[in-house]
């Protein structure tokens, strides 16, 4: 299967950045910029889709977020990693924004340029194949995941409380650190399958997406959160 080649009028361009622009990020929560240069993903993830995506949707949720710290304070002394396991007890603009900044934080750091993410680390590989039986088997399930999420949302690996590995799925921009997910864990692994992760290349072919993102998986990274995740 060829990698898709972006195919965008150009007209097209300064709308949808027209739809982001001015918008600022004053507050205690701020938008670190990419680990990688924008153009270092491609050609499975084009330049274009990685400045629309971090520049602009991510830098709307850390805008939004710190929007939200009038209506509570308490926010200013907490990490996002603080806010997930009690978003139940805050407004939907907070959990929205609040999960668009840490899953897409997790986002940026699980991919690396093609050759340049490394491979499982042992202890990763053997709870791949313990509780999947391989790593060809759990990239499919998360695939799956990834593909039947109706709408908008994530796919996820993630580490179970029992310290198990497990494939799960959220809308919108939930994950499973929250307290309001049915399956809950520490995330090691995230796909993006909000549109506009991917449409400017792929348009509806979501699967083909899915596919290709593995050539631009961090394994150092992900084995990094694994052990992290196991050794807390």
């Amino acid at each position: 299967m060829p990698v898709p080649k972006l195919r965008l009028h150009r007209y097209a361009w300064p709308v949808v950045f027209g739809l982001f622009s001015g918008i600022a990020t004053a507050g205690p929560f701020e938008l670190e910029p990419l680990p990688y240069d924008s153009s270092a993903l491609e050609p499975y993830i084009d330049q274009q889709t990685m400045e629309i995506h971090h520049g602009r949707h991510h830098r709307a949720y850390v805008a939004n977020l710190n929007a939200q710290v009038e209506n509570y304070p308490e926010l200013r002394d907490m990490s996002l990693e603080e806010i997930m396991p009690m978003i139940s007890r805050f407004n939907m603009a907070v959990r929205d924004n609040a999960g668009g900044h840490y899953n897409h934080k997790l986002f940026w750091d699980v991919m690396a340029p093609a050759g340049h993410g490394g491979e499982p680390s042992a202890e990763l590989l053997a709870a791949i194949e313990r509780d999947f039986g391989s790593l060809q088997a759990m990239q499919a399930l998360v695939n799956r995941a990834a593909a039947t999420r109706f709408g908008s949302g994530w796919a996820w690996l993630i580490v179970t409380a029992e310290g198990k590995l497990a494939v799960t799925s959220t809308p919108n921009q939930d994950n499973p650190l929250m307290d309001i997910v049915p399956d809950q864990g520490v995330p090691i692994l995230g796909i993006d399958v909000w549109e506009h992760a991917y449409y400017l290349a792929y348009q509806n072919r979501r699967g083909a997406y899915l596919d290709f993102w593995w050539n631009v998986v961090n394994w150092d990274s992900v084995s990094r959160r694994y052990a992290e995740a196991m050794n807390p």
